[in-house]
């Protein structure tokens, strides 16, 4: 068992230097651990060891042989912002981790829109409707978020759109084969997909990023930045050197459609307008009042 510890303590210290800032253990993770720590000390010479529950001493088996996830480096080629979208793109495809996570027929997705827009939004993952067009927020709460970008009298060619995830976090399906229902992608997984996120930025350069929604402001700004996402919402950030707003996903609106809710993602869009210079109107100002 010191060998499955060590092994564990070794592939820590490599996630770490290879950036990773944080790594999911469940309670019952831990519990299993912390069982199997106690089951390696030597017993009293007058009773036998005692084993841990069959339960534990099998996740604890499963966390030490589990296979590391490594951290993408990713190096953009020379050449124009359309070419070295199309590298990092097919990077995205051909990466194993990528291709291991997708059901079949389904697309990673990547950023879309203007490489030189001074605004770009960053939301946490693709659904159902993305993974198949193989494009970030083309759903429900895409076609919301255009309405909100239109609102900004811009258009959704203006500006890049990306993701924090490459594909869509796994859920169980049903006796039909589909995924119903989505769930937050683990810290595990949003390190392995920042990578592609950042060159994603170097690219387009944009004057300055949105953050919609709890997991990308995480992913952004670190899992232990903020507990409830109104404690860092409609406020400016910093992310490499770039203004970071952070707001609700438009999927908030979808949940709870009334004008206070529209109201407090507009006036965080409003910070956003008057950031990146762009005009306003009255009429905008009073939006949802």
């Amino acid at each position: 068992m010191r060998l499955a510890l060590t092994a564990i303590t070794d592939e820590l210290r490599r996630l770490k230097a290879g950036g990773v800032v944080s790594v999911s253990v469940s309670d019952e993770g831990l519990a299993a651990l912390r069982g199997a720590v106690r089951a390696s000390a030597a017993p009293p010479a007058d009773r036998p060891p005692e084993a841990p529950p069959a339960r534990a001493r099998a996740i604890a088996e499963r966390a030490a042989v589990a296979p590391a996830v490594p951290v993408p480096v990713v190096s953009l080629p020379a050449g124009n912002k359309r070419a070295r979208w199309e590298a990092l793109h097919q990077l995205v495809v051909d990466d194993p981790v990528c291709r291991a996570k997708l059901r079949p027929g389904k697309k990673v997705v990547l950023g879309v829109g203007d490489l030189d827009a001074r605004i770009m939004f960053v939301g946490e993952a693709p659904g159902a409707e993305e993974e198949v067009q193989g494009e970030p927020f083309v759903g429900p709460a895409g076609q919301l978020l255009n309405k909100m970008i239109s609102g900004m009298a811009l258009s959704r060619a203006e500006v890049y759109i990306g993701n924090i995830m490459n594909w869509r976090p796994d859920l169980p399906v049903g006796a039909d084969g589909v995924q119903t229902g989505n769930r937050p992608p683990t810290d595990a997984e949003m390190a392995h997909c920042l990578p592609y996120l950042r060159a994603q930025i170097e690219i387009v350069s944009p004057g300055l990023l949105v953050a919609l929604g709890a997991s990308a402001a995480k992913a952004l700004l670190g899992p232990k930045a903020f507990g409830a996402l109104g404690e860092v919402r409609g406020r400016w950030h910093d992310f490499g050197g770039l203004p970071l707003m952070v707001t609700y996903h438009p999927s908030y609106i979808l949940r709870n459609p009334t004008n206070r809710t529209k109201r407090l993602i507009w006036e965080d869009l409003l910070k956003v307008m008057e950031r990146a210079s762009l005009p306003m109107t009255d009429k905008q100002r009073a939006f949802f009042l």
